[in-house]
């Protein structure tokens, strides 16, 4: 399937994506304008409007989905003189964008491309759930191959030279071990730890992977020291959310067979 990305100037959708403390992903309403192409707050109000509407006759609440989180910034009035003025914004997640974009102007590239996006998401999740659980498995560890790549050359963008040690790292803020201890834990001998992960381990990882790679970037983080503490730092996020969800720390979790022997047989009806 192509990857298609909704195109700006500056930046496409899933670059603006925020994190909260709780490691809770949101947009923000008044970055979401600008990528839709709508210049005015008041033309983009009347979609998020819409959104809302179609949100509750979904039989959502939107408060789960839109909420609002004005400020007061400092606006220059001439003569070096500035006052305060309230700007309205909202914290957005992915199904309020959504319902943005489906409520937008669709005679707007933008928009047609927002709408485009979300159904190929649609259509993913779709395929993902009517998967068995080694469809499932092949699937998350092709991703997590693909975004290992993009991490560890981010990784190298920035200065990262020991890859070894950048990666023990992102393992031990994850697991709590070592790679060594993890593959002694799971008495896999010398295969990749990958390779023999079930689906919620891979899914785990993949998480791990693209938020470090989200944070260098967003961080402009910079060395090897500063660029693996940063690695630790998700890994040990992403466990302790697993653990907060009252779920089963990686390093429990059964190791599987080893992917290449499930792969011949699945490929084929991947694609």
């Amino acid at each position: 399937m192509p990857k298609i990305t909704i195109s700006s100037p500056h930046k496409d959708f899933e670059n603006i994506k925020h994190l909260d403390s709780r490691n809770v992903e949101y947009w923000e309403a008044r970055e979401l304008m600008i990528l839709l192409d709508y210049q005015k707050w008041q033309a983009f109000q009347k979609v998020i409007t819409k959104a809302i509407i179609s949100c509750k006759k979904a039989g959502q609440s939107p408060q789960n989905h839109f909420i609002q989180s004005n400020k007061m910034i400092k606006i220059a009035t001439g003569s070096s003189k500035e006052t305060n003025r309230l700007i309205e914004n909202y914290k957005l997640s992915r199904y309020a964008c959504y319902l943005i974009a489906q409520n937008g102007d669709s005679h707007k590239k933008q928009i047609a491309q927002a709408q485009t996006y979300f159904a190929i998401q649609a259509r993913r999740q779709e395929l993902f759930q009517n998967m068995d659980n080694e469809q499932k498995r092949l699937f998350i560890r092709n991703e997590v191959k693909n975004e290992n790549k993009k991490l560890f050359s981010t990784a190298q963008e920035v200065g990262v030279t020991n890859f070894g040690k950048f990666n023990n790292l992102g393992y031990l803020g994850l697991y709590g071990l070592s790679i060594p201890k993890i593959k002694s834990k799971k008495n896999i001998g010398k295969d990749d730890i990958l390779d023999r992960a079930g689906a919620s381990e891979l899914a785990a990882n993949l998480f791990r992977i693209t938020q470090t790679e989200e944070k260098i970037k967003k961080e402009n983080i910079k060395g090897q020291g500063k660029a693996s503490l940063a690695h630790f730092v998700v890994g040990a996020k992403v466990r302790k959310s697993i653990k907060d969800i009252g779920g089963t720390m990686p390093e429990d979790l059964p190791s599987e067979e080893h992917i290449k022997k499930i792969q011949p047989g699945q490929d084929k009806l991947l694609k």
